[in-house]
């Protein structure tokens, strides 16, 4: 059954400033934990597992919660909701390919190739992927003042790239490009996410989304699973990694997201896309205090033309009721 609910009385502001800043910082921590998994794990191993272990961990998550809310509807004397449709399955569906399976998937995949700064930034761009998005789907109009700041985020990318030679060969290049087809497959997320905000609450729509993309990459999780066990692999692991699985699945997947999903319902999407500036500026001190990365003046100059970029974009935004903007997630 899917619970029918409506907006309701908007949260404060410093509840809003406080989930907003939670999920930063969640997310922020999220690179951490990729990095730290990819030492012991390979690429696709961590990539796939972290996808199927977010679907997992949200099945006694919402169960859990939905019991309590159908405890809490019969004791009040109304009904639960309204049944579920084949029109349901299909936003599920699209929604969990973009958001979790290609999003959650190439972020993981792209940060074995490439640094934390340089995902941090990729990532932080998000605003910008998402306005191409809402263009071509005629939810805003181009206009000069978007596309000057859309032609200095991507400067700042081109900066980074010059860092390591720019080259088809290039590690960090490869990752780079595998973390923005992630970037971009969270913009659709949002902007088709954004459509439908108000016919599911969060956590019907967060734990669904995360139930679908699962299912699209469990064959690739099994053989992975499969091979690393041929190999005698699995109690070489150590604890950090399998920890780095659980956190990157409870907290950077399901808790995140509900949050997201949840401000998403309240909020225009180009406000909540304002943690865009932080995120890549906590990521990359976080990089540097805990895994040992170098930052660089390229690094700089690139972080600050991506950013500034996104900023000059949002700033000459005029989006229309039913128009979206994002970050990215991680």
């Amino acid at each position: 059954m899917l619970v029918e609910s409506s907006k309701g009385r908007a949260p404060s502001r410093p509840v809003v400033a406080f989930l907003i800043g939670l999920i930063v910082v969640i997310w922020a921590i999220n690179f951490i934990t990729a990095k730290i998994g990819l030492r012991s794990f390979p690429p696709l191993t961590m990539a796939s597992f972290r996808v199927c272990g977010a679907g997992l961990v949200m099945i006694p998550f919402y169960l859990g919660v939905r019991r309590l809310r159908l405890a809490a509807f019969a004791e009040a004397g109304s009904a639960a909701g309204r049944g579920f449709t084949y029109r349901d399955a299909w936003t599920f569906l699209y929604l969990g390919f973009f958001g979790v399976s290609v999003n959650q998937f190439c972020f993981t995949l792209g940060l074995h190739y490439t640094s934390v700064s340089h995902s941090a930034i990729i990532v932080g761009m998000g605003p910008v992927y998402v306005l191409i998005l809402a263009v071509m789907l005629r939810l805003e109009r181009a206009t000069w003042p978007k596309a000057v700041g859309m032609a200095i985020s991507f400067l700042g990318i081109a900066v980074l790239a010059s860092e390591h030679r720019i080259s088809a060969h290039s590690p960090s290049l490869l990752g780079d490009a595998i973390t923005m087809t992630g970037s971009v497959g969270f913009a659709t997320y949002v902007v088709l996410g954004k459509r439908v905000a108000g016919e599911y609450d969060a956590l019907t729509m967060t734990a669904y989304n995360h139930f679908a993309g699962a299912l699209i990459v469990l064959p690739l999780g099994i053989h992975q699973a499969w091979l690393l066990g041929a190999a005698g692999n699995w109690r070489a692991v150590p604890w950090q990694a399998w920890a780095s699985i659980l956190y990157m699945g409870l907290f950077g997947s399901a808790v995140a997201y509900v949050l997201y999903y949840w401000l998403l319902r309240y909020l225009e999407a180009s406000e909540l896309s304002a943690f865009t500036y932080l995120l890549p500026v906590l990521a990359s001190i976080l990089g540097i205090l805990t895994l040992g990365e170098k930052g660089s003046w390229a690094q700089i100059l690139g972080g600050t033309l991506a950013l500034g970029g996104v900023y000059w974009t949002e700033s000459g935004r005029c989006i229309r009721a039913e128009g979206a903007s994002g970050g990215g997630g991680a």
